[in-house]
């Protein structure tokens, strides 16, 4: 949510802001609104002070027997007028929220500005992609030639989206959360268990609800959602809270199933792993200080590109373009793994920065000093890593001409010293 004196104050740095997100947001009906809300509240208050003199007024007239009717007429009238202005009010302040809740984060100035995801930059790059003698195999053969991916099972049980790992594809995903995690604790986060199911607040609180409303799973009898990503359960533990400044940054990691009604072409787009309904993620989140959330947030990219050079795999680090940005970031970093059996690039995290546009929502503070007033923490969070796209890059870029999957050297210890998945 941005912040309303802002949008008052410069309205074309927002006009520009959602112009370069491509936002399609009225928001000269917002300030109009606004503006009358403005000037009914001026409206009433005047009203009231009348009253509150008048009132004194009438009492006197009382005591000393005097005709006040006249002045009470005025003040019936006066009464009415409020009781119509109150009434127009609470529409407006309710219409005015809700449509706040649709206005998009604004990009940060140093983002770049583009329309489509051919327009995002890639900003770095780290390893190299071996040089293959046969013809590389996708995920999805391998995967089912290991016997440790079930995607018959999967569509069985759940539908289109649904996988199934079993024997050591479940080992497999299990030894990495856990490595994920080892490693995010040595980087100073704090390792939490969060529940899968959250309310309303919590997701409008991190902007998934109401404008992602399609996307998220509900429980509609309990007015409950399944969390699409950790991100929602742990930045919402600090919901409605004003934290000590001198505790910032905070640093949370969980492992989590997420949920959500992925979007996509059929064919190639929606085999194996690449895009799923359900999947286990290590997600990480940060409260900072406004004035360090760009420095946390090139803090947080190295966080989870430390777990690819752990693995081994080769990365690239891509700057979203304006428009590809998502409705709450106001700066991202994607993180990208080349899959050769596919023949691209898979896209394994988002490290973004929401600025203080997420803490508005969910009400996140916190005081410099305990006389002061209390500010907004910026929130930022990125996955540490998405599991399914990481497996597909593993068995792909580690397959051998023997039908063997090389596991990476750090994740040996993790499945109890194997260095080979085999049939």
């Amino acid at each position: 949510m941005l912040d309303r004196k802002m949008i008052r104050k410069d309205p074309d740095r927002v006009r520009e802001g959602l112009r370069k997100k491509g936002a399609a947001f009225d928001l000269d009906g917002f300030l109009a609104l606004d503006e009358r809300q403005r000037a009914l509240i001026q409206e009433t208050e005047s009203l009231k002070r009348e009253r509150n003199e008048v009132s004194q007024e009438i009492s006197r007239l009382k005591k000393e027997n005097r005709d006040a009717s006249s002045i009470l007429e005025r003040m019936k009238k006066n009464s009415d007028r409020i009781k119509e202005i109150d009434a127009e009010l609470k529409g407006i302040a309710e219409r005015l929220e809700e449509l706040a809740l649709f206005m998009p984060n604004l990009p940060h100035d140093s983002v770049p500005y583009g329309t489509c995801p051919e327009h995002n930059v890639v900003r770095r790059q780290w390893g190299t992609l071996p040089e293959r003698s046969t013809e590389p195999l996708p995920h999805w053969e391998i995967g089912e030639k290991l016997g440790i991916l079930d995607l018959a099972a999967g569509s069985s049980l759940g539908g289109r989206g649904f996988v199934v790992l079993r024997g050591d594809g479940s080992l497999l995903s299990r030894a990495l959360i856990t490595l994920m995690l080892d490693i995010h604790r040595t980087q100073g986060y704090e390792e939490i268990s969060v529940p899968y199911l959250v309310t309303r607040a919590c997701m409008v609180g991190t902007g998934q609800l109401p404008k992602l409303a399609e996307d998220m799973y509900a429980s509609e009898k309990d007015d409950l959602f399944l969390i699409p990503t950790a991100e929602v359960p742990l930045t919402n533990m600090y919901r409605e809270s004003i934290l000590d400044g001198a505790r910032l940054p905070v640093k949370l990691t969980a492992a989590s199933p997420c949920f959500r009604r992925e979007a996509g072409s059929y064919g190639q787009e929606t085999r194996g792993l690449v895009r799923v309904h359900q999947f286990d993620k290590v997600e990480m989140v940060k409260l900072s200080l406004p004035e360090a959330s760009y420095e946390e947030l090139e803090s947080l990219t190295s966080d989870a590109t430390a777990i690819l050079e752990a693995l081994e795999i080769p990365y690239r680090v891509i700057e979203l373009c304006t428009m590809d940005l998502s409705f709450g970031a106001a700066k991202c970093y994607d993180l990208e793994t080349y899959a050769p059996g596919m023949g691209r690039w898979l896209e394994v995290s988002s490290c973004s920065n929401f600025e203080d546009f997420q803490a508005r929502r969910a009400n996140i503070r916190f005081k410099r000093r305990p006389n002061e007033k209390p500010e907004f923490v910026h929130t930022l969070n990125g996955s540490g890593l998405a599991l399914p796209r990481v497996i597909a890059t593993i068995l792909e870029l580690n397959q051998t001409p023997t039908g063997k999957v090389r596991i990476p050297t750090a994740l040996v210890p993790y499945m109890g010293g194997r260095e080979y998945l085999e049939a």
